[in-house]
């Protein structure tokens, strides 16, 4: 059996999505790259048709390479990234290689800053070059299907609407292979607290023999400062250098490997972290510098040196049940810091809202030491409870301002603003999201900003930034941790003073045309705003620009000229300076701008028209947006792969506590891709693994009750049945290391059958300890218990509960997700049975991936293979039944005979199920599991297994 080389690529990125790639066949020539050797790389590799194809990199020898238990070494990963004008082109590069003696997953894992554009990546496995176009939705589709229907299609990328930034490549491959992941990205970096700041993520994940990051800075202002602080810990003082000119600079970061291990004698790495970069520029003119090259112009617009505007400010908190616990804390330390920090000018009031609305005060009152402190005071006395009425919130709070506006309250030069934090979605009053942003629009009517923020993982972000932006406002996402507060408070900073107002740009029209937007409705200190356009150079020895704007104390004119050859001579002279970052800087602001635009469209055909000019932009300036795909080929364009962007269902859930969403059986987003799988075709393999497909790399506990183990490593099923009595309670997982438990209690059939009666489990417990939070599942409900408070779902609800970073996601009458963050999840699988069956009754499984991440201390039926087993299988033999030979299995020091045989997964077909090879071990598990099945007996549903 010839090695195969399997490719999946899961790719997210901010406003668009994530990508999960499932792959359908594998390419030839990839597949036939097997005349490779296990030590080092070989300078050349055979394809199927006899010929010797060099790689296209050297990569030397790499016997020296650090590698984990897995085997697999990283013999470089470099950052290079050049700055030009704020506009940052970033590549990461790995070169990786399997030196193990089997095949086995290299992955590439990197964080792709929010707001990016992906425009390009490339792969070389063995020589094998796949490179990336971006098409247009419809077509990448359609050329996808074509080369499909001729066998041709080496994947599809499927889209689930997360918000995080993850650029993730995972590629099955034979011993010996050599492969090269390569992504491009570029960005404009923001000036935000008078700072621009590159954050680059750095996060291999192992030891690499070459690591570099690579950064330069041209900024024809002429650079102030530039400043790397030690974002990756002490572990790496003095290894970065600065090498600062007047208006450029280079940053690099060469670690060699021993500096790169967290101890002397230690194989993994202490990079684990974001490498950031901080700078700022000279401004010699208060209109702001222009930029003009190559038929394009930017307009940087940061003045300083200006008293604040007076603001008035309601704050808006989300004190639902889900608020409960760290997160309101650390909110309530972060708001007697803001109203510390309130300016005698300015004025105030704070509203508090679960299911019902409350007001401190009904009007603004002036920010006074004696009012700041009744306010302080009063937030101290919250106490989150109960659901999430976000719409009448938001409602009273613009009702607030716009009465202060109409009975002459407010100062002319004063800014108005709403800052709302809250953690979730609305699940009182008002609870759809299109005519909650039409509400608080239609209120606002452009008079003031509303800026949210988000905090936890559950919360819906993309609704917070849609009715952020629709309002002159931004939003921000931060985590539920100890960090809270420090965050909410930097967020604050950057919106607490407003130095303009009414701020608009104007230029010649006969010389310039494409402007993105030119007003603004505010300026705050510390801050940037850019404009950019087209411009006729030929026709033009000048540009004047003419910026007016309202500040405290006078109506500003400020007026900028500049000759439109001045940059010319520096930018062709610099060999690192992007000679096309005006027209990249022009298409970023006017995608960005068109998008925001779309969002708010009033008619469909308008909505339409904008789609086609982002359309043709992404298209024009390759860059993926969400109505473009990108093709990832090899060079002969006979394999192709789709990385497809579907539009993204909105989540139906909660953030109070409870969310139910009828009618919705397909809404899938916060569930782990393992558990919305599609029915793969199972055939015989031969004796030595399993297939590695996601129908079938899972643990799982079903029917009465039969046991799989997938071991990863090895790539194995390994099975056996439990036969013990009803209401015995069966440890699964106990891991004091984690806190976290898995129980099921098994319940009998109606009635025994050949002097047998069958069991299955009627009773699922998890207790996850560190969060105080016990779960149980049943075949007629689901319940969330947290000390004293409780509540629950059954299974005739599609919904969520969410409490304290912990999703339990309900498909009616199927299955239930819980999601712990990133660290782990499981499914529980609901079987019904008719109701009068004379025999059956209905009952739970339970799946669990390996992946979770649980400790070392983990134990139980299913936790002890967290911890892998050597396993050795040989002496393959036919068995009394010619379809399940039998075989000799070695494993913990025991040798087995076990037999070869299907079982079943049915998460894909809950009747009649999917079949799952594997090797079945006799004696409810002897041999295979530690000790006996009576030692994982525990008295209760959340009870830990004793130790040994």
């Amino acid at each position: 059996m010839k090695p195969l080389v399997c490719l999946m690529v899961l790719y997210l990125i901010s406003e668009v999505g994530s990508f999960d790639l499932v792959i359908d066949e594998i390419p030839d020539e990839v597949e036939n790259l097997i005349d490779v050797e296990i030590e080092g790389f070989p300078p050349v590799s055979k394809t199927r048709n006899g010929r010797y194809q060099r790689s296209t990199s050297d990569w030397g020898y790499v016997e020296d390479l650090v590698e984990d238990d897995d085997k697999i070494g990283l013999y470089s990963y470099k950052v290079q990234s050049t700055i030009t004008s704020r506009l940052a082109n970033t590549m990461i590069q790995a070169k990786m290689v399997n030196n193990a003696k089997r095949s086995q997953h290299i992955v590439f894992d990197v964080q792709v800053p929010k707001g990016a554009f992906i425009d390009n990546f490339t792969m070389d496995v063995n020589g094998i070059t796949f490179t990336s176009s971006i098409r247009e939705k419809s077509e990448a589709r359609r050329m996808y299907s074509q080369a499909k229907a001729k066998g041709k299609a080496a994947g599809i990328v499927r889209s689930n609407a997360l918000d995080m930034e993850n650029f993730k490549t995972e590629v099955n491959v034979p011993p010996g292979t050599r492969i090269q992941f390569e992504l491009h990205y570029q960005e404009m970096i923001r000036r935000k607290l008078s700072s621009y700041e590159h954050v680059i993520s750095m996060k291999p994940g192992r030891l690499a023999k070459h690591m570099e990051v690579d950064v330069r800075i041209i900024e024809p202002q002429g650079l102030r400062y530039v400043h790397v602080p030690n974002s990756l810990g002490d572990h790496f003082n003095g290894i970065t250098t600065i090498s600062k000119g007047e208006k450029k600079a280079h940053v690099s970061f060469k670690p060699t490997m021993a500096q790169q291990r967290k101890c002397p004698t230690c194989s993994s790495t202490a990079v684990d972290g974001n490498f950031v970069v901080q700078y700022d520029v000279n401004r010699e003119n208060t209109g702001g510098e222009l930029e003009i090259f190559n038929g394009y112009f930017i307009h940087f617009f940061a003045p300083e040196n200006l008293d604040p505007l007076p603001k008035n400010i309601l704050f808006v908190i989300d004190v639902s049940g889900s608020m409960w616990g760290l997160k309101m804390k650390q909110t309530i330390e972060a708001m007697k810091a803001i109203l510390s920090e309130l300016r005698a000018a300015d004025q105030f009031s704070l509203i508090d809202f679960n299911h019902n609305v409350r007001c401190w005060r009904d009007n603004l009152v002036s920010a006074t030491p004696v009012q700041v402190e009744d306010a302080k005071k009063y937030i101290q006395t919250i106490h989150p409870n109960g659901g999430t009425n976000i719409n009448e919130a938001l409602l009273r709070a613009t009702f607030i301002l716009n009465e202060a506006q109409n009975l002459g309250m407010l100062d002319p030069n004063s800014v108005s603003m709403i800052v709302l934090v809250s953690d979730g979605d609305p699940t009182v009053g008002e609870l759809k999201l299109t005519t909650i942003q039409k509400n608080v629009k239609q209120s606002i009517k452009d008079e003031f900003s509303l800026f949210c923020l988000g905090i936890g993982f559950d919360v819906d972000y993309d609704f917070l930034q849609r009715i952020a932006t629709d309002n002159r406002g931004m939003a921000q996402r931060i985590f539920g941790n100890q960090e809270t507060s420090a965050q909410m408070k930097k967020f604050y900073n950057q919106v607490s003073t407003p130095l303009l107002k009414k701020i608009q740009f104007n230029y010649p029209q006969e010389s310039v045309s494409d402007v993105t937007q030119s007003s603004f409705h505010n300026y705050f200190g510390g801050s940037e705003i850019v404009v950019a356009g087209k411009v006729d150079t030929e026709n033009l020895q000048h540009l004047e620009s003419i910026v007016t704007a309202t500040a405290a104390n006078a109506e500003l004119v400020m007026e900028t000229l500049r000759d439109v050859e001045e940059l010319d001579g520096f930018m062709k002279k610099d060999k690192y300076a992007d000679p096309e970052f005006t027209k990249k800087l022009w298409a970023y602001l006017t995608v960005n701008q068109m998008l925001a635009e779309r969002n708010t469209a009033p008619t469909a055909a308008l909505k339409r028209n904008i789609t086609k000019s982002i359309l043709q932009m992404s298209l024009d300036h390759h860059i993926v947006t969400p109505f473009t795909a990108m093709l990832i080929e090899n060079s002969e364009k006979d394999e192709i792969m789709l990385a497809d962007q579907p539009k993204d269902p909105r989540r139906g859930c909660c953030s109070g506590t409870l969310g139910l969403t009828p009618n919705a059986p397909n809404n899938n987003k916060g569930i782990p891709a393992w558990a919305n799988v599609t029915a793969v075709p199972v055939s015989f393999m031969p004796e030595q693994r399993s297939p590695p497909v996601s129908a079938v790399s899972i643990n799982r506990v079903d029917n009465d009750p039969h046991f799989i183990i997938y071991l990863p490593k090895s790539q194995r099923n390994i099975c056996f049945n439990i036969n013990s009595e009803p209401g015995d309670i069966l440890n699964l997982v106990s891991d004091r290391g984690t806190g976290v438990v898995v129980n099921g209690q098994l319940i009998g059939a109606k009635k025994a059958e050949n002097k047998k009666l069958d069991t299955y489990f009627g009773k699922i417990g998890f207790y996850f300890k560190n969060k105080g939070l016990k779960v149980e599942i049943n075949t007629e409900k689901i319940t969330l218990k947290d000390g004293s408070y409780s509540i629950a779902l059954t299974w005739s609800d599609t919904g969520h509960i969410i409490r304290k970073q912990l999703l339990i996601s309900v498909k009616k009458e199927s299955n239930v997700t819980i999601t712990v963050g990133e660290e782990m999840s499981f499914m529980v699988l609901l079987h019904r049975v008719w109701k009068n069956h004379p025999v059956n009754v209905d009952f739970l499984g339970i799946y669990i991936p390996p992946e979770n991440q649980l400790s070392p201390e983990a134990h139980g039926l299913i936790g002890q293979f967290a911890s892998e087993p050597e396993v050795y299988i040989h002496h393959q033999r036919p068995g009394q039944i010619p379809e399940k030979p039998q075989a000799t299995m070695e494993v913990k020091g025991n040798k087995l005979t076990v037999t070869r045989g299907l079982q079943k997964d049915y998460r894909t077909d809950r009747v009649y199920g999917t079949n799952v090879q594997c090797w079945f071990v006799h004696n409810s598990g002897k041999g295979f599991i530690d000790g006996h099945y009576k030692d994982y007996l525990v008295p209760h549903l959340y009870s830990f297994l004793k130790k040994p």
